[in-house]
């Protein structure tokens, strides 16, 4: 067997790994170390790499934002500004038909100006929103989807440690992919309350309706919200100002939100130890996979099969944009059966090379850039996508009460407003890129 034919090989033998429930970054690892000593001949050079691979790939600078992100998303929680951004929502969006579940997606985007991972925004918004969604004679169904929905906005809405992963695998800057999700991760929001108001009208039953709050109260609520607004002001304007790098800017966002959660008394010795403890959890969770994602696609860039596929690509002779809409449709197809951030790391070393030798009458960074909102997109759909979807088992496990295929019917609003979006963004590059 060649060179090509074990690199080509791989992919079914890691595919079987994953639906044996192996973890990813275990099953990576794995495939990685049996190719590269089939390859080789012995296994001399596969553990000359784990001697390596772990320093080479954590000694990246950049990789420090990742626990920072997260960190600041729990001290967010604990010092209330998920509730804060639901009230003051609910306050100017409450008493209009289907305005709970629309306050709901407004504060998920809120949340994720401060909270750079979808799960952890999911989780915390259901805690808040799906009480009074509950409480105002919503549809279970439809309250679970639009939750798992809008927890999707915590990885586009910068910050977000999946771009930060993107950036790192295509050594792009990782504030200039911030400001280029920016309008996309409006637009997502827009298109979210647009399916909220489709989804009433053609379900009149499934929300109720609640009385208006006094204009006063509104404005109260609204200026309850400042902490986020300051966060979100001095992690991103600090970092697009200059005053200091991605990292730095992390660092700032933690100690600010962990000061404001102390201030508001949320933030104890019991709970700081509990959100280092948690922290330090998903970040290992995130740092291994990320290192079985590198042992493996340093075995792939061995046996040439991105360059090669590349290569085939640009000989076929298709249209730039028939190529990245398979590749997009590529991603929903997985994003059914895998999370985020292993689709982002097992295919970006793969697809990106075939992209970035496409002509699509851009230069090359804004090619990657774009490329690079439009996959974290559809990565945020697969969040939502029957019959894996992982934000719609975290919300479901928290409303054990509905049945999960009244999620999926619900849902299928999100993912077809997702679609749309997608669509337009392909169409029109300049949408995403015009900031730069």
């Amino acid at each position: 067997m060649s060179t090509l034919e074990i690199g080509i090989w791989s992919f079914p033998a890691l595919l079987a790994l994953i639906f044996l429930r192996v973890p990813i970054g275990l099953a990576m690892f794995v495939t990685g170390f049996v190719g590269l000593t089939m390859v080789t001949g012995s296994t001399n050079m596969a553990l000359a790499r784990m001697k390596t691979e772990a320093y080479t790939t954590f000694s990246s600078y950049s990789l420090s934002i990742v626990p920072m992100f997260l960190l600041m998303g729990y001290f967010a929680t604990l010092g209330g500004m998920s509730q804060a951004l639901f009230r003051a929502a609910e306050g100017f969006l409450g008493h209009r038909r289907g305005g709970v579940a629309m306050a709901a997606i407004g504060s998920c985007a809120g949340f994720g100006a401060i909270c750079g991972s979808s799960l952890a925004t999911a989780a915390t918004m259901s805690r808040v929103a799906l009480p009074e969604l509950k409480r105002y004679g919503y549809e279970g169904g439809f309250s679970t989807a639009t939750l798992a929905a809008g927890g999707t906005l915590g990885i586009l809405i910068p910050p977000s440690v999946v771009l930060v992963i993107y950036a790192i695998l295509t050594e792009q800057n990782i504030a200039k992919l911030f400001l280029a999700a920016f309008v996309p991760g409006v637009l997502a929001a827009i298109g979210y309350m647009i399916a909220v108001q489709i989804y009433v009208r053609r379900n009149p039953g499934a929300a109720g309706v609640r009385e208006a709050v006094p204009m006063a109260d509104r404005w109260r609520r609204l200026l309850d919200v400042w902490p986020v607004l300051l966060v979100f002001i001095a992690v991103v304007g600090g970092i697009y100002g200059g005053i200091f790098t991605p990292t730095e800017g992390a660092a700032v966002g933690a100690f600010g939100t962990g000061l404001i959660a102390f201030l508001n008394g949320g933030l104890t010795r019991a709970t700081l130890l509990e959100s280092f403890s948690d922290t330090a959890r998903s970040t290992a969770m995130i740092f291994f996979i990320v290192l079985g994602a590198a042992f493996y696609n340093g075995f792939l860039a061995l046996t040439q099969v991105p360059q090669e596929l590349a290569t085939w690509v640009v000989e076929l002779g298709l249209a730039p944009v028939l190529v990245l809409c398979v590749i997009l449709a590529l991603y929903l197809v997985f994003g059914c059966v895998m999370d985020s951030l292993s689709m982002i790391l097992l295919t970006v070393p793969i697809f990106y090379p075939v992209i970035s030798v496409l002509d699509f009458g851009m230069s090359a960074e804004h090619v990657a850039i774009w490329f690079g909102i439009l996959v974290l997109i559809v990565v945020e759909v697969g969040l939502i996508t029957p019959p894996v979807g992982m934000n719609l088992f975290v919300i479901n496990a928290m409303d054990p009460a509905t049945p999960i295929a009244s999620t999926y019917r619900a849902v299928m609003y999100y993912v077809g407003s997702d679609i749309v979006r997608v669509a337009i963004l392909v169409a029109f590059p300049s949408i995403t890129l015009f900031l730069l």
